[in-house]
């Protein structure tokens, strides 16, 4: 593949998704009618495009880099393939924080937005905080999962004293949700993402080493767990971004990186990293897309179907390792 043609391809997906994702649905508006229901010459089909499908485009696009950005950012710092934002305690603090604003009626401003991002970045610290004095990537995850399960425990208790109609508020937003996006929303994830992804970038030399191991990574002259903590500090707010205002979207994180080092082995970190935003990006949206026009009127979780589309690759990754190895004797 020449040095052009992924990039081109990958504009041309975009393209192609953010046009379907405006025009498909009900009601569905022709792609001769954009530029007109942008120009807001007909009531109807501006507030569709403009109002409701376009913020919905643009923050599952934001969400998704996010998440596969955060993704690789934690693989690639623990050495582990299988390092997921879920097991950050990110996630798990953002619902919790739902949950018990939604349960106790908390009169919180801006909430569920405010309530679970104050809860990402809550669960993050936490994480962090007992992460500190951690030796080597496999006890990080090892506490990460453990402060997950504590804020699941406490998510699932308000979960239990919640009504009917309170937990469908909880079920939409635990399963990571785009319902209701309006162009406030977008406003309040874009900024952390636009400060967030530039940060990562310039995380990318020590990723490289640390990809080698504490022990040579030490006697290159970095620290490896300073190094690793700051990466954990980045990836939580980059999470912290997406699970905000869309929820815990599952395996995005996963995917992305996933995909990104199968479609592009000879790629280096840095190009790893770009391609699992874009990846997490066109996951999302696509999902988004499927979720609100399937089974219209009926509107489906876009963690469900991120999380279907995991098990199906996972198990093609799985028969493709052991093809590779019967190869190979």
């Amino acid at each position: 593949m020449s040095r052009f043609r992924a990039p081109l391809l990958a504009v041309l997906a975009l393209l192609v998704i953010g046009t379907a994702t405006l025009c498909l649905g009900t009601p569905l508006v022709g792609v001769n009618r954009l530029p007109a229901a942008f120009a807001g010459e007909t009531d109807l089909e501006h507030a569709v495009v403009v109002l409701l499908r376009t913020p919905r485009l643009l923050l599952g696009l934001c969400a998704g880099a996010a998440l596969g950005a955060a993704g690789l950012l934690l693989q690639e710092s623990l050495r582990n393939p299988l390092a997921v934002p879920e097991l950050l305690g990110v996630s798990s603090g953002a619902s919790a924080a739902v949950a018990i604003t939604v349960v106790w009626a908390l009169p919180v401003p801006g909430a569920p937005l405010v309530p679970a991002l104050l809860g990402a970045v809550l669960g993050g610290l936490l994480t962090l905080l007992a992460a500190r004095k951690a030796v080597g990537p496999a006890a990080v995850l090892l506490i990460g999962a453990a402060v997950s399960a504590g804020l699941q425990a406490i998510m699932f208790t308000g979960l239990s004293l919640s009504d009917s109609r309170e937990q469908g508020v909880l079920f939409r937003y635990l399963l990571g949700s785009l319902t209701g996006t309006t162009w406030d929303t977008v406003a309040f994830a874009a900024p952390g993402l636009l400060a967030a992804l530039p940060l990562a970038l310039l995380a990318v030399p020590a990723l490289g080493l640390l990809r080698l191991g504490d022990d040579t990574a030490s006697a290159l002259g970095l620290r490896a767990d300073r190094a690793r903590l700051a990466v954990l500090v980045l990836a939580c707010a980059l999470v912290a971004v997406a699970v905000g205002p869309a929820g815990p979207i599952a395996w995005v994180g996963f995917l992305g990186p996933q995909l990104a080092r199968r479609l592009r082995p000879s790629a280096e970190a840095r190009g790893w990293l770009a391609w699992s935003a874009l990846f997490g990006a066109l996951l999302v949206a696509v999902a988004d897309l499927l979720a609100r026009t399937v089974l219209y009127p009926v509107e489906l979780p876009v963690g469900g179907l991120t999380a279907v589309v995991a098990v199906v690759l996972g198990a093609l990754l799985m028969f493709r390792r052991r093809a590779d190895r019967e190869a190979l004797g």
